[in-house]
């Protein structure tokens, strides 16, 4: 039997017990195969379009565990595509002359589905064994235009004389193997590059770790950058993209997406509802009267903290300053983020809690600004997980601890605002 018979019989098989069933085998390299059939199980979910690809090469498990998903890809080589009709026209040129440079080209996702917009994209990579994989599969996918470098990006840039968009997914690990965060710990030092990179680019696309804060990332990388996006997927968290050019002089965007959703403001829209809201006096005890409706912001919102700004825009009040629970009278079927009904409010008096909680014994239990954590209070409650059921415990602004027992509501889907 060859590899890749073993491969093809054994695509949907468990790993481990593959392993242990075929440790020291001969005939086949199995660790070659493992990576490949695990590496595809990965891809059906994560890499839709590579998995139905024949022919791919899957890396090991570190590189398809850090490599982008298809559907953060698909983001931001549509933030790239709006970036190129922005740039000013040019005489006329052979066709395409844009160039895209990736200084760390991995796995090549993201390279993927940026170079098909470039006439050239240049794949730079310091691992061979990566280089190797991506020639193949840059191949299989069908990008002609690719061209793959093994070197270090700081002496390969130096002599790229100019790109269209230069894109860096800098390794968030130390040399120990340790996660890192500040910008300056990854690599490549991005920000070390950061002059150079302006210098020869139209536009340097960075993603970043979801973990920082978007002002002090932004602050870091200097008044150049005019772009913030804050990236989510099934509403975690997964990246944080900064777009810097010499155009930009401060930033003129901040864009929270999640999935469909997408919510864009600028800084001085977030800085005028945050004075306002910050200045103002606190609102009336939440009352909440049935049918009511609650609204709880996508992780993207969540990580802006523009929660004042969606006060404004969708009419939505927050239970709390700091619950970040939002809730109103009328349904808002654009709310970005998710949206239930509101069937009961009770607090945590014992009468209260019997009469609201009749007959629910299953129910999706999640806190914000409350005394006890999530599984603490529903097994406080006695309730299973799942169910139709949601339940919400938080605090008012006037400090009492309240349950919002809720339905799910479908209507809030959609979203570019």
């Amino acid at each position: 039997m060859t590899t890749q018979e073993f491969i093809n019989q054994n695509l949907d098989a468990d790993i481990r017990r593959l392993a242990l069933a075929h440790a020291g085998r001969k005939d086949i390299d199995l660790p070659y195969a493992l990576d490949q059939i695990a590496g595809r199980q990965t891809a059906r979910t994560k890499l839709p379009r590579w998995a139905a690809t024949e022919g791919i090469i899957y890396p090991p498990h570190i590189s398809m565990e850090q490599c982008s998903s298809q559907q953060t890809a698909m983001y931001k080589a549509a933030v790239a595509r709006r970036l190129i009709t922005e740039l000013p026209v040019l005489p006329v040129l052979p066709a395409n002359p844009s160039t895209l440079v990736d200084l760390t080209g991995g796995f090549g996702v993201d390279f993927s589905y940026l170079a098909p917009l470039f006439g050239k994209a240049v794949y730079i990579e310091r691992q061979s064994r990566l280089c190797d994989i991506s020639r193949h599969n840059m191949a299989a996918l069908g990008i002609s235009q690719a061209e793959v470098v093994c070197g270090d990006c700081g002496q390969i840039m130096k002599e790229i004389s100019h790109a269209t968009l230069v894109y860096a997914d800098p390794a968030r690990r130390s040399q120990s193997g340790g996660r890192t965060f500040a910008i300056a710990d990854c690599t490549p030092d991005v920000l070390s590059m950061r002059d150079m990179l302006l210098e020869k680019a139209d536009y340097v696309m960075i993603k970043l770790s979801p973990m920082l804060d978007w002002r002090k990332a932004a602050a870091d990388m200097g008044p150049h950058v005019g772009e913030v996006h804050i990236v989510s997927a099934g509403n975690e968290c997964k990246e944080l993209l900064l777009v810097l050019s010499r155009k930009y002089t401060k930033i003129e965007r901040i864009c929270c997406v999640n999935d469909g959703q997408e919510f864009t403001f600028t800084p001085e829209e977030l800085s005028r509802c945050s004075q306002f809201y910050h200045n103002s006096q606190p609102s009336q005890p939440f009352q909440a009267a049935t049918p009511a409706f609650l609204y709880e912001p996508n992780a993207s919102l969540m990580k802006a903290g523009c929660f004042a700004l969606l006060e404004q825009r969708y009419a939505a009040r927050q239970i709390s300053r700091d619950s970040h629970l939002f809730s109103s009278p009328v349904e808002i079927p654009r709310f970005p983020g998710r949206g239930f009904a509101i069937r009961a409010v009770t607090t945590m008096n014992k009468r209260g809690l019997k009469a609201a909680l009749g007959g629910i014994s299953q129910a999706n239990v999640s806190v914000r600004n409350f005394p006890l954590p999530a599984d603490a209070l529903k097994k406080k409650l006695k309730l299973r997980d799942g169910g139709t059921t949601y339940i919400f415990g938080t605090t008012t602004e006037d400090g009492r601890h309240v349950l919002l027992i809720c339905e799910k509501n479908d209507k809030t889907k959609t979203i570019r605002q």
